[in-house]
């Protein structure tokens, strides 16, 4: 998860040298983030330019630029900038990408209109209180009709209710349940998070985007904490992740994943 707000950057900073290792290159990482990565690639068409917000290291815009997008790409964490222009420049020196220092609450400073979209990955907007103007200005920076693709950490995960549950772990079962959010503990730092459902999100976002549609992300893929699992039982996982492919959008099932993917459209009238 990429921080968000400049006082918060430390405790992110502690996370860069080691993200891609815990998350990017590991077994569920990879698995959640393939069915992130077929929404990008439907939502977002070649030339376009692109704002990507709570980048962490680059890894969704790197895949971005690599299929000829154009990529502003912003985090408020230093350490977490500097991975991914070192990312940048060993992996893809002709991406057109850029990696900006830029906390999601100083998007009001970039030009309006510029982005035919935009997309945030794997819960940075967690960390982010107030979500209804993160969206006032993404309204001011998108184009009428642009795409803007959003992938929170979801309020009911069945993994983390059932996994904990068994253990007779009834806080961390059910943390994310409680409406005030939680704190995590990053370092010697402590870092709120909270857990919007997919209706409140749409009500937050409501003045100037139309939700299009939703989707559970690690429904039958469980969340990172449990690569150890999935290292023994790559098998199941990828008939999980296969699962995810098929099920994961159904109304019954995209409610309840470590994740919900949520893509909203820019509506076409005037922003404030």
């Amino acid at each position: 998860m990429a921080e968000l707000q400049t006082q918060a950057a430390a405790p992110f900073d502690v996370l860069a040298d080691t993200y891609d290792e815990v998350f990017t290159r590991s077994l569920i990482g990879q698995a959640q983030r393939a069915q992130v990565w077929r929404v990008l690639e439907q939502s977002f068409s070649l030339g376009q330019r692109v704002l990507e917000i709570n980048c962490g290291t680059g890894e969704g815009a790197l895949f971005l630029a690599r299929r000829g997008l154009s990529v502003l790409a912003c985090d408020s964490s230093p350490r977490m900038i500097s991975t991914a222009r070192s990312r940048k420049a060993t992996e893809a020196p002709g991406a057109k990408v850029e990696f900006r220092r830029l906390p999601t609450e100083q998007l009001n400073q970039l030009p309006r209109e510029q982005f035919d979209g935009a997309f945030s990955n794997f819960g940075g907007l967690n960390c982010v209180e107030d979500l209804g103007s993160v969206a006032a200005d993404l309204a001011k920076l998108l184009k009428p009709g642009a795409s803007l693709i959003l992938c929170l950490a979801n309020q009911v995960c069945a993994w983390e209710m059932l996994w904990y549950g068994v253990q007779g772990d009834k806080e961390k079962a059910f943390r994310r349940l409680r409406p005030a959010g939680v704190v995590a503990t990053l370092g010697s730092a402590r870092v709120h998070v909270w857990y919007p459902r997919a209706s409140e999100l749409a009500r937050m976002f409501a003045p100037w985007f139309r939700l299009r549609s939703y989707r559970g992300i690690g429904v039958f893929v469980p969340p990172s904490y449990l690569e150890h699992w999935a290292r023994r039982h790559a098998s199941v996982l990828r008939i999980c992740e296969r699962l995810d492919g098929v099920i994961a959008p159904r109304r019954l099932f995209r409610s309840c994943g470590d994740h919900v993917l949520l893509h909203f459209e820019r509506d076409g009238g005037a922003t404030t």
